[in-house]
């Protein structure tokens, strides 16, 4: 496991987040459900070449999480760039997840960060996104975060087993489900999705040109939540390389294969 040994307020927001290695910084950022775990067989190898920070979205894993709270991709570009800021980082590599993938280029677009380079995972980034559930309860987000904590919990594990191409373990199930789970994390999962909306890609769209860094699009060819066309518009938008397509890998490529994003990382970053 990654340990989280610092804690950061950062727009009113207590984020928690770690720091391994030595040599030029890159920043982790993980998508949605889930936390800065999924990167807990990833980042120890990396930390090899690279110094690299990882922390929890506001609202998600160890990092707070309270009633009323902002937890959209709306705030989340601006936690960065204070993030960023706050460790006094100046071009950092960044590898991004799902709303990470928004969210480092929201902070890119919006806020005028500069990357040495954009590796992007299955990121959330073109209309439309947010599964059938996501979208039922946008609708009903109260009735949900007051359900029976069994009921939740059951639902929460099948909607975590879709992310993957090879259904996780009792023992990776709970790492990325403890966080969701109690009088605090239930609530602040079903207030995560109903912060979801598209308008926050959206508002990006048109300005999804070809970047200015080097960027590599890497997708699952077997993504149940985002289809892989996406990735195709995606990096033929943003990257002057094809998209990487990896087989035998669902929307959560790091509990699939984790060797391939290594793999694609150190090949392309070492040189760069």
């Amino acid at each position: 496991m990654l340990e989280l040994a610092f804690r950061s307020t950062i727009l009113g927001n207590g984020i928690q987040w770690g720091r391994i290695g030595a040599g030029p910084a890159m920043i982790a950022i993980h998508g949605t459900p889930f936390s800065s775990q999924v990167w807990r067989r990833i980042i120890p190898h990396l930390a090899q070449h690279w110094t690299v920070y990882y922390y929890d979205l506001a609202g998600y894993g160890a990092s707070e999480m309270r009633e009323g709270q902002d937890v959209s991709l709306g705030v989340q570009n601006d936690i960065l760039e204070g993030l960023i800021r706050e460790w006094g980082l100046t071009r950092p590599h960044i590898l991004a997840h799902d709303f990470g993938g928004a969210t480092a280029l929201r902070a890119h677009i919006l806020n005028g960060l500069e990357y040495a380079s954009l590796t992007l995972i299955d990121p959330v980034s073109l209309a439309p996104w947010g599964s059938p559930l996501v979208q039922h309860v946008r609708s009903h987000s109260e009735a949900f975060a007051g359900m029976p904590a069994y009921m939740h919990r059951a639902m929460l594990d099948e909607y975590l087993q879709g992310s993957v191409f090879r259904r996780m373990s009792p023992d990776v199930l709970e790492i990325h489900a403890k966080p969701w789970t109690g009088p605090v994390g239930q609530p602040a999962f079903y207030r995560q999705i109903a912060q979801m909306d598209q308008v926050y890609t959206d508002e990006i769209f048109e300005q999804l040109t070809r970047l200015p860094f080097p960027t590599q699009v890497i997708w699952g060819e077997e993504d149940q939540w985002i289809p892989i066309g996406t990735g195709e518009k995606l990096a033929e938008m943003i990257s002057d390389k094809p998209l990487i397509r990896v087989p035998d890998a669902g929307h959560l490529m790091q509990e699939d294969r984790p060797e391939a994003i290594l793999s694609h990382v150190l090949s392309s970053l070492l040189a760069v």
